[in-house]
């Protein structure tokens, strides 16, 4: 049967636009199919705005320390209108970054919203298109508690539009979202609550993280409460906890997670599996449960970051057209928390790492750094290695502190090369740095 395209993608994310575009280069014929603005979550309501205001929070702090190496200013000013304003225009030209790059690759871009009709047929307004392959690429949405009041709140996506800043916020959550815009709120002077049901932050992370960023966050200004949830939001954003204490807010933001995008686009009709929380359920090379119906990145809830889903893309691409069946690897995959301070991890947690291997050898160390000796400044540094004791392979690398996302990219190479402890051992640091931690640990936990 001759089809329209070779592939047709619905969603203009990063890994539908990667998929799109490896896959065209191959010399597929590729249609993608995107109503809002090119580069999904990440490029408009995520990674990319979310680390530009990160940058904006940490200056605050620099000013005060640059003090202490002797330099002296007028106080300093923060104007939240031009943030937004730079902010906006950098994100425009990434979103014409990403058309232009699948237009000259020869994808046909089409403007509008994608429904599946049956294994082959994709329809847009009105009009159906046939193909090969059907690639499901449409991310994920911010979700909300049920709780009364809930609709007097806003999600990460309206946290990057505010015309003004709030005096008082409330943050709700204890991942990603809601610490790195406790951090951010915090930094730009808004005086910030972070409230988390839990007993720590950061669930599924080593817990020495969760705990130590809590602390390290808390120093900075942070009101963090754990064990603590919004029960309602009455008019005014006054909020009752469930603990039954009450405060109100200028804002109340919550950073709760988010659902696959699956909603009206015809897959469980067209035969697609779903599980329960909505997201497509593939195999390792990212196949539905129907043969030509494929879907990557965080539509597949399964490791929702966006250098994962363009990977996913270009796997899928080789699969399909590259002659090169490619299953996904999420093995060892670096990640960062923009919060303040950074936080990176690659590898398992000491606690996986245990479960997986029995025993484990566990490196650690804290220290303040450098840069704040000379003044108040108390943040501390944190750098922790998870070891096999059998293979003495280093199976796990954590840090809190300035850019650590910056250094544990580094070391994720060693770790993924199944680098053991000795092997970083040999490897001489550069000093004075934080990095040098990394091969300078030689003092075992006794435990």
């Amino acid at each position: 049967m001759k089809y329209d395209f070779d592939l047709f993608t619905i969603g203009g994310g990063s890994g539908g636009v990667r998929a799109s575009r490896v896959s065209a280069s191959l010399g597929a014929r590729v249609a993608i199919a995107e109503s809002g603005r090119f580069g999904g979550t990440c490029v408009n309501v995520g990674c990319i705005p979310k680390k530009l205001f990160a940058y904006a929070a940490h200056f605050r702090e620099e000013f005060a320390v640059a003090e202490s190496f002797g330099w002296t200013a007028a106080e300093p000013r923060f104007e939240w209108t031009t943030l937004l304003a730079n902010k906006e225009r950098e994100i425009a030209r990434l979103n014409g970054v990403y058309e232009r790059l699948l237009a000259d690759a020869g994808a046909t871009i089409l403007r509008d919203r994608a429904r599946v009709l049956d294994p082959h047929t994709v329809e847009l307004d009105g009009r159906r298109h046939s193909a090969r392959h059907i690639l499901i690429a449409t991310g994920s949405w911010p979700t909300v508690p049920p709780i009364a009041g809930h609709e007097l709140a806003i999600t990460s996506n309206e946290a990057f539009f505010l015309e003004r800043l709030p005096e008082r916020a409330l943050v709700v959550g204890g991942a990603y979202v809601a610490v790195e815009f406790a951090s951010i709120f915090n930094g730009l002077g808004v005086k910030t609550t972070l409230a988390y049901r839990g007993a720590r932050l950061l669930r599924g992370f080593d817990h020495e993280l969760g705990e130590r960023l809590a602390e390290e966050m808390a120093d900075k200004g942070v009101s963090v409460h754990l064990n603590a949830n919004p029960a309602r939001i009455a008019p005014g954003l006054q909020v009752a906890f469930d603990d039954g204490s009450s405060e109100r807010y200028d804002l109340v933001l919550f950073g709760t997670g988010r659902k696959p995008n699956t909603a009206e686009l015809g897959l469980e009709a067209a035969g697609v599996r779903l599980d329960a929380e909505g997201a497509v359920v593939v195999d390792r090379y990212s196949k539905t449960s129907v043969d030509s119906i494929w879907a990557i990145g965080d539509v597949t809830n399964r490791m929702n970051l966006t250098p994962v889903a363009t990977a996913e893309g270009t796997w899928l691409a080789r699969t399909l057209f590259g002659g090169e069946p490619t299953p996904v690897d999420h093995e060892n995959v670096p990640t960062a928390v923009f919060a303040d301070p950074n936080l990176a991890t690659v590898g398992l947690s000491e606690e996986q790492a245990r479960s997986r291997f029995g025993a484990v050898d566990v490196y650690r160390t804290s220290f303040r750094a450098l840069k704040h000796t000379l003044g108040p400044g108390r943040e501390r540094i944190f750098v922790k290695l998870v070891v096999d004791a059998a293979s003495q392979r280093v199976v796990g690398a954590h840090m809190i502190g300035p850019d650590a996302g910056e250094i544990i990219q580094g070391v994720a190479i060693a770790v993924k090369m199944g680098a053991t402890k000795a092997q970083f051992d040999a490897t001489i640091g550069i000093h004075p740095t934080a990095a040098e931690e990394f091969v300078t640990l030689r003092e075992k936990e006794s435990r």
